[in-house]
């Protein structure tokens, strides 16, 4: 069967394996906080999206719990026949509220969110104009539509605006990080959104990163400029911030409509469980009562940004919670990746393709709940580490 060839001849992640500097699937054993228990070792984590910190607090847990209780594990369908429950319609009436949309559609998961969305909307003779370092969910959308995928380099308006020039005058959707993933640095959401409006063409804004970290009361990258109503698509996931799992599009009533009678991505996938939905709308609303949460959380960021650079690691332009320290080659990653984890520090290590030959990084990211202590601890082994390595 010469189709399995290829899964029969990949070697790459075994050879990883075999040297010690395998850093996927590593097997977490507790609850997502500050500190977790991975391959039977307590570490510090410094690689979670939890934002907020809100994985393990009580009422989410409680609303989960009590969810489970009443409406079973699962709604055994999807939402277009028997599977939307009143916490679904709930749920997206507070997401619509929170980023100043007319209605929002809940999808399983924040990557079917983004495919539902591009590949619903961008058909035959379409363009999507996305940034080259958009997330992977983005790109999968574009290669899933009918529609003719063009790419500007990284926050570059003048790439932009020459990239909307050749296509003057079609129809054209704009795809944007709010946050981006992996450098950290803001969407430079008021040039793009002036662009938008130039050439006609309709913006999407992934707040997948920015929700509950940027905006009155974390609405996203988008509320922050005071851009909301100038952005048609606003896309949010609840695997970050919100606690949970799924994602979401929020939208003016009629987009939202064709939508959820056009989105294959929707229409033929299982709908979100309701231990998953109550689990967000109780995040939901901590977010809001707890504004105090997002404050501490940009607090650790900016010491942390200020402590990183006055030990002389390159964080490039990242100015959010996602932190790159940009190391180089890839055995010099996967080294420092190993000797941290030695020293009790979980963070990631990304290497190509997600990044350019010797431009491996490694991606920290940081919670609310990470106390001053915790944060001394770690830097006081970055330090250490980055010296012994020479990157420092």
């Amino acid at each position: 069967m010469k189709i399995l060839d290829k899964c029969l001849n990949y070697t790459e992640a075994r050879k990883a394996m075999a040297l010690g500097y395998y850093p996927y699937f590593r097997e977490i054993s507790s609850e997502q906080d500050t500190e977790v228990i991975c391959n039977g070792k307590k570490m510090l984590m410094m690689g979670s999206n939890s934002y907020l910190g809100l994985t393990n607090h009580p009422k989410v847990v409680e609303a989960g719990t009590k969810a489970l209780k009443k409406y079973g594990s699962g709604c055994a369908g999807s939402r277009f026949l028997n599977g939307t429950l009143d916490i679904h319609l709930e749920l997206e009436r507070e997401l619509a509220l929170l980023v100043g949309k007319e209605a929002a559609l809940a999808y399983p998961t924040g990557y079917q969110a983004n495919v539902g969305l591009i590949s619903t909307i961008a058909g035959k003779g379409d363009y999507v104009v996305i940034d080259k370092y958009d997330h992977a969910s983005i790109i999968d959308g574009c290669l899933l539509s009918d529609g003719n995928m063009l790419r500007y380099n990284h926050n570059d308006m003048q790439s932009l605006k020459r990239t909307l020039q050749k296509i003057e005058g079609e129809p054209a959707l704009i795809v944007v990080d709010g946050i981006f993933s992996m450098e950290g640095d803001i969407a430079a959401l008021p040039e793009i959104s002036a662009l938008a409006k130039e050439y006609g063409a309709a913006l999407m804004v992934d707040e997948a990163h920015s929700l509950g970290v940027l905006g009155k009361e974390g609405a996203g990258a988008a509320a922050h400029f005071g851009l909301s109503q100038q952005t048609q698509f606003i896309m949010g996931t609840f695997s970050k911030s919100l606690a949970s799992v799924g994602g979401f599009i929020a939208a003016d009533e009629a987009l939202i409509h064709y939508l959820k009678h056009k989105s294959r991505a929707l229409i033929f996938s299982a709908s979100l469980p309701p231990a998953s939905t109550a689990s967000v709308l109780a995040a939901l609303k901590i977010m809001k009562e707890e504004p105090e949460r997002m404050q501490q959380l940009w607090e650790n960021t900016h010491y942390m940004l200020k402590e990183f650079k006055a030990m002389g690691y390159d964080t490039g332009a990242s100015c959010t919670p996602v932190i790159p320290l940009h190391v180089g080659d890839m055995m010099t990653a996967f080294r420092m990746w190993a000797q941290l984890g030695e020293e009790g520090v979980f963070i990631n290590p990304v290497i190509p393709p997600a990044v350019p030959p010797n431009g491996c990084l490694i991606r920290c990211s940081f919670m609310a709940t990470h106390t001053r202590e915790q944060l001394d601890m770690a830097l006081g082994k970055f330090k250490r580490i980055g010296k012994k390595l020479g990157i420092i």
